[in-house]
């Protein structure tokens, strides 16, 4: 007995004659009756989508089931949103949740700060943190918390708040944006990092700099790239700028050059950065002002006499640690002692990054600083190095955190970008940022007011300042450097719980944790 094979009609073949069935049912319509003929406006751009889709072989999807294939297409565009909008809960969402993005919208906004019904979080499940309180709270006399940056070899030493704006560049942020961080940080008195893209005009709106120079020498190069002492000079010795931080990595994409496409690489922005407008420009990566421990810190020397005594550090995401020790022995041998060093962690934001890099490279900042921190004691520098801590820190608790673990500082990039408006969109890339922030299209950024938005930076740093006073009082320390790690707590599994202190350093605190230990031998 023959079995006759079934035959098989292909989607596409379905789809294509359905809507050719209905444009000459329709057209025939219109061609007797005279009614309808809106219907083919709609029924023969689909024809022509659907011959489309069939002929063309760039979408699997589409050329199999034409016309219908385009709401994958659809529905995966909107992915993020129906997420984000609807299904996702107030402990989820990367890498801010819900709960975090509102507190600080809500104190940015001015707004009630205040939760009902207790705590959403599983005090059960491995890594959830806690602080020890004290029964006795105390009342902090000064509650700006400041620090006094600079050590014996700083001439100009500048007081910086606890808390400040993140290294972000003009270029990956709008002018408005720029323009309203300033204004913000100087209505609040604290610091602004203008990031490696250089000082721009939307920077000196009075608030406080922090220039960050990067492998790109972008604001002090010469014609060639390289560095130039009189350039330099040019925006070192502007009295806005308060600090100037060499960038070696950072968190987001340590190891990772940076490129400036010339479609962005405008006038304005070629003039900020000293290079040729409407040129591809690339941030190199590495410094090629130095190879070695000695040349960085013989460098920073520089960096401080050229500024007439500023303070000068360096800002790094640790990879290879004995990278880290060689510096510190180099600071010894030499006698040249850096006044700050930023730490950014593994964990760090970007506008741009490659995944692997974002994802697999750099130690995460809690284990960095603690090293960081270890290794600036080993060599008795911790004294007179003031740490400073970046990546993820946008709550009073975060900074707790930080400064239990060395730092004496913090600052915050995406947390700021957020009270701006930032809405978490993940677009940064692409230009299109629907309230403004990270674009140059003058249809979105116009939509952001600096007046407006300064307001909530200067607000959402100052209701951060008061919580972390609370935190403080509550748990018994009258100034940062009392903030202790034993009084900081983990669940590392369903039947432990560890100190800080215990995670991060031994009981003597005089060496380094196991994980480290081989790098100092």
């Amino acid at each position: 007995m023959m079995w006759k094979e079934t035959v098989r009609v292909p989607a596409r073949a379905i789809i294509l004659i359905l809507i050719f069935i209905a444009n000459a049912l329709l057209a025939a319509r219109v061609l007797f009756s005279g009614a309808g003929a809106w219907w083919l406006w709609l029924t023969v751009p689909l024809l022509a989508l659907a011959v489309y889709d069939i002929l063309q072989k760039r979408h699997a999807v589409t050329r199999n089931y034409p016309v219908l294939g385009h709401l994958r297409y659809l529905f995966e565009a909107i992915r993020p949103e129906l997420r984000q909008y609807f299904f996702e809960s107030d402990l989820d969402g990367k890498p801010f949740n819900r709960r975090q993005r509102s507190v600080v919208y809500q104190r940015a906004k001015n707004q009630r700060q205040t939760v009902a019904f207790g705590m959403q979080a599983n005090p059960s499940a491995p890594g959830y943190e806690w602080a020890a309180h004290s029964i006795y709270p105390v009342e902090i006399p000064d509650r700006d918390l400041r620090v006094q940056i600079g050590n014996a070899q700083c001439l100009q030493p500048y007081s910086a708040s606890i808390y400040n704006i993140g290294a972000m560049s003009y270029g990956a942020l709008s002018k408005t944006a720029i323009a309203a961080l300033n204004e913000g940080a100087r209505m609040g008195g604290f610091a602004h990092n203008t990031g490696e893209g250089g000082i721009s005009e939307h920077h000196l709106g009075g608030g406080d700099l922090i220039w960050q120079i990067g492998t790109g020498y972008f604001g002090c190069r010469d014609a060639e790239g390289r560095f130039s002492a009189a350039a330099y000079r040019r925006n070192a010795l502007r009295p806005q700028v308060k600090m100037i931080e060499l960038k070696l990595s950072q968190g987001a994409k340590p190891g990772h050059g940076g490129i400036l496409p010339a479609a962005k690489n405008t006038a304005e922005i070629a003039a900020i950065r000293l290079v040729e407008p409407g040129t591809t420009v690339h941030s190199p990566k590495r410094h090629a002002q130095f190879d070695s421990a000695e040349g960085l810190v013989e460098f920073l020397q520089l960096l401080r006499v050229l500024s007439e005594g500023k303070p000068v550090g360096f800002k790094l995401c640790i990879g290879n640690q004995q990278e880290f020790v060689e510096i510190c022995e180099a600071i010894t041998a030499t006698g040249i002692i850096p006044d700050f060093i930023t730490v950014d962690g593994g964990e760090g934001g970007t506008g741009a990054a490659p995944l692997e890099f974002t994802d697999h490279l750099g130690m995460p900042i809690y284990d960095a600083l603690a090293f960081v921190h270890q290794t600036l004691k080993k060599y008795n520098l911790a004294e007179r190095i003031t740490v400073i801590a970046a990546g993820k820190i946008i709550t009073g608790f975060d900074l707790l955190k930080a400064m239990a673990l060395g730092a004496s500082v913090c600052y915050s990039a995406r947390g700021m970008m957020m009270a701006l408006g930032c809405i978490q969109a993940l677009v940064c890339d692409s230009g299109r940022c629907p309230v403004g922030v990270a674009t140059q299209n003058p249809s979105l950024y116009k939509g952001l007011d600096p007046a407006d938005k300064a307001v909530r930076i200067y607000n959402f740093h100052r209701k951060t300042i008061e919580a972390t006073c609370e935190l403080m009082e509550a748990c018994g320390f009258l100034q940062g450097n009392e903030v202790d790690p034993a009084h900081f707590f983990r669940r590392t599994s369903e039947q432990e719980v560890r100190t800080f202190h215990q995670i991060y350093f031994n009981k003597t605190g005089g060496l380094l944790k196991p994980l480290f230990k081989n790098t100092l031998n």
